[in-house]
Order: structure tokens, then C-alpha cells, then sequence
């Protein structure tokens, strides 16, 4: 665990954790939307564009050639990070949506009436809509593990539906409203028992979970840059070499091509075949250096700091009269570093803007997962959720605005 002179050095390297918010100090709780960005990032942004700003892989000249180095180094750098098998195997996309929905595009051919695939109710609409879609152009079915009040996952829905039906089974590993860890290997492996393709959607794990894709033997694993403290805008697909190579590309256009006359075109070879256009070339760049942020404090010490946070949180908020939890579970070890919750009968907006007065940034809503809300039938919630730079302090200030919260709406 991280002393507090540890935690202040961390903290030191945020500048926007200086920012006043209507005057009070702010804190910052809405990690699993993003994360704040660390100096090493920052500085990162200023020096590709004051030493290296080209068009890669396109260009003879110098600066083109330094670019096209600086991000063929960080897919590298994403390859070991994950352990995947080959650098080819790390496409760039927008992010997590954009990635999942190479995916779900790029399989349209192999999918036909009467096929199915199996996500969770509990999915992030990127991870449910592009599904959606599929199975309704192509006559596909899609099949709905359902959860258990605590939020964990039906398992026996995922051994009922999982059939030689199944094409494609699409499951969360962290979600990002619960915050549960699901038990995306076990489903991996039994989907594969009957030959169905495997898609996990890791959007909030990076700087949560230590991940190996050789382990996992996931066919497709998409997270983005922005939620481990990189920049918005870039992500990735990785996807298993000899899949990536029989699907077709998600867009066309320039650098995926390798010949090109009226009469055919020839694709390039992987991972280019799926990086139309020019790409986030400073999102890609700056990435390296927010991965290099990670590693540098460790992915299992920033682990264990998370869950001493979500432990002592529980702790204090438990003892708020009427507030209602969504995802709990007793052994920590389970969940990562969020918390969803309602007080009372008080409408989550209405809560999130008095703690927004206070300094307070949490996010409120549906969280992208309106079937969610449906089932546990609310119309939103609130969402706490903690990075590295989080304080034991500023939860007991947590606690006690939302008490002052409570004390304001209910009089």
C-alpha cells in the first residue's frame, strides 16, 4: 500500500487535481468515464507536435519516418503489454466502440438466419447495440445472460443459451457500472468448446487487471487509451492473427491498400488491412508514455490501492440510512475500484449537481447501460469510482457531502 508522502507524489503529477471547482478544492470520481492525465502525457502531447508532426508510414522525409517509428513502437509496446503473440495483432481504432464495431462489421459475413450470440444484461450500449444490429440484419438471435440481485453474473443462462447456435459470445470483463470482475476465462473456455468466437470487452480494466491475452485465449480483447490515463480518442482491437486475417475490413480508403486499380483491390497485410485513413497519430504517440505512467507504479500496486479505497468507502458509506447499492459483493477482490448507488427515494441528478457545488465529480445517469437500470428499475444512478490519485480523505469528504446532500433534498 502507498504511503500518504507516495500517494501526494502521485497527485503532484496531475495539474488538474489543483483546479477549483465553485470554489472548493476538486475531487475527482469519475474514473471509469475517464481518467486524468498524469505530466508524463501531457508533456508527451506538446513534444510530438513541437518535434515529430507527420503523416506516417506514407512519407520518405525525416519527420515522417520518427513518427512512423514512434508508433510502430507503441504497438509494441501495447503487444507486450498484453501479451499478445504479434504486433500485427494490435489494430488502432478510435477506442472501445469504434473496435467493437470493426468487429461486429467485419463478422457480418459469417453470420447467418438463425445463428445466435450471447452477451450480458449488464453491457455498456457499445458492447449491446452493434449486436443488436447484426442479428436483426442478418436473422441472427440474440441470447441475454441475465444477473442475480447482487449483480453477478447468471452463469447457468450462459450454459443454457451456449449451443454449436452460438457464433459470437460478448461479455464485459470489468462492468462499468457494478464494477464486478466477471469470469470472462471460464466463459472463454466453454464457448470455444463449441466454436464460438469470443469478444471481451475491457474498457475499464488496463490499470486494473494485469492481462495476458496467450492466458485469457480470448479471440478479440478492445479497451481504449483514455481510461488508464492516456489521451480520448485511440484504442485498440487486438484480435487473433489468423482470424484478423480471414475477415474483411471495416473501412476503405488510403494506407490499407495494398494494390489498387479500377479493376481490384488488393488489401495490405495486417495490422494496416484494418487502419484506413490517416490515424490519431498524437493520440497513438502519447499512449506510450501513459502506458510507460502505469508500469512505472505497477499495475498490481495500483490494484491493491484501489480495493483499500473501495473498502474503506463501503465502510463509511454503508452507514448512510437509505442508501441503496447496486453490485455489492463482501470480498473485494471481486470488484474494481466503482460504486453505483441511489439515497433514498432522491433522484440521482439531483444528488450529483449538490455534490458538483461541493468540488465533487461523480457521473449520474444510466451510465450507458439503460437494460441495467431496467432491471434493478431506476431510472439512473450514482457512480463513484477511483483512480490512484484518490484519497481517504476525500471520501470522509464524500461521505459527508452526500449526508449534506440527503439533509438538503429531504427538508
Amino acid at each position: 500500500m502507498f504511503s500518504e508522502k507516495e500517494i501526494q507524489k502521485i497527485r503532484n503529477q496531475f495539474p488538474i487535481l489543483k483546479e477549483k471547482v465553485y470554489s472548493n478544492p476538486l475531487i475527482y470520481m469519475d474514473n471509469a468515464a475517464t481518467t486524468q492525465k498524469p505530466l508524463k502525457v501531457i508533456q508527451a502531447t506538446k513534444n510530438y507536435y513541437s518535434t515529430m508532426n507527420s503523416n506516417i508510414h506514407r512519407g520518405l522525409h525525416y519527420l515522417s519516418h520518427k513518427a512512423t517509428l514512434y508508433v510502430e513502437n507503441v504497438r509494441k509496446k501495447i503487444q507486450k503489454f498484453i501479451h499478445a503473440k504479434y504486433s500485427s495483432e494490435i489494430i488502432f481504432t478510435k477506442g472501445t466502440t469504434e473496435s467493437i464495431n470493426l468487429v461486429a462489421s467485419s463478422l457480418a459475413s459469417f453470420i447467418k438466419k438463425g445463428d445466435e450470440i450471447i452477451i450480458s444484461c449488464i453491457e455498456h450500449h457499445s458492447n449491446l447495440v452493434p449486436w443488436q444490429v447484426l442479428c436483426k440484419k442478418k436473422g441472427a438471435i440474440l441470447k441475454i445472460i441475465s444477473i442475480y440481485k447482487n449483480g453477478f453474473l447468471k452463469l447457468k443462462d450462459f450454459e443454457f443459451f451456449i449451443s454449436e447456435k452460438t457464433k459470437i459470445v460478448t461479455i464485459s470483463h470489468i462492468s462499468n457500472v457494478l464494477g464486478i470482475i466477471n469470469p470472462v476465462k471460464n466463459i472463454i473456455e466453454k464457448a470455444h468448446r463449441y466454436g464460438a468466437l469470443v469478444l471481451i470487452d475491457g474498457a475499464q480494466v488496463p490499470s486494473n487487471l494485469y492481462l495476458n491475452m496467450q492466458d485469457l485465449n480470448v479471440d478479440f480483447y478492445v479497451f481504449s487509451a483514455h481510461k488508464m490515463y492516456g489521451p480520448t480518442g485511440i484504442g485498440i482491437l487486438y484480435g487473433k492473427k489468423k482470424i484478423l486475417e480471414k475477415l474483411c475490413p471495416y473501412q476503405f480508403g488510403g494506407e490499407m491498400i495494398k494494390n489498387v486499380s479500377f479493376d481490384q483491390t488488393i488489401y495490405s497485410d495486417l495490422p494496416l488491412k484494418f487502419e484506413a485513413g490517416t490515424p490519431n497519430i498524437e493520440g497513438i504517440v502519447v499512449w506510450g508514455a501513459a502506458i510507460d505512467f502505469v508500469k512505472e507504479i505497477g499495475i498490481s500496486n495500483i490494484r491493491s490501492y484501489k480495493e483499500k479505497l473501495l473498502t474503506y468507502a463501503m465502510k463509511r458509506l454503508k452507514s448512510i440510512d437509505g442508501i441503496q447499492f447496486y453490485g455489492y459483493s463482501s470480498d473485494f477482490s471481486e470488484k474494481s475500484g466503482i460504486i453505483s448507488f441511489n439515497l433514498n427515494k432522491l433522484h440521482c441528478f439531483d444528488v450529483g449537481s449538490i455534490l458538483d457545488r461541493l468540488g465533487i465529480a461523480v457521473r449520474t445517469g444510466h451510465l450507458c447501460a439503460q437494460p441495467l437500470m431496467n432491471f434493478f428499475k431506476v431510472s439512473g444512478m450514482i457512480r463513484v469510482s477511483f483512480s490512484v490519485y484518490n484519497t481517504f480523505k476525500e471520501i470522509d469528504y464524500l461521505f459527508e457531502s452526500l449526508l449534506k446532500a440527503k439533509k438538503i433534498l429531504l427538508r
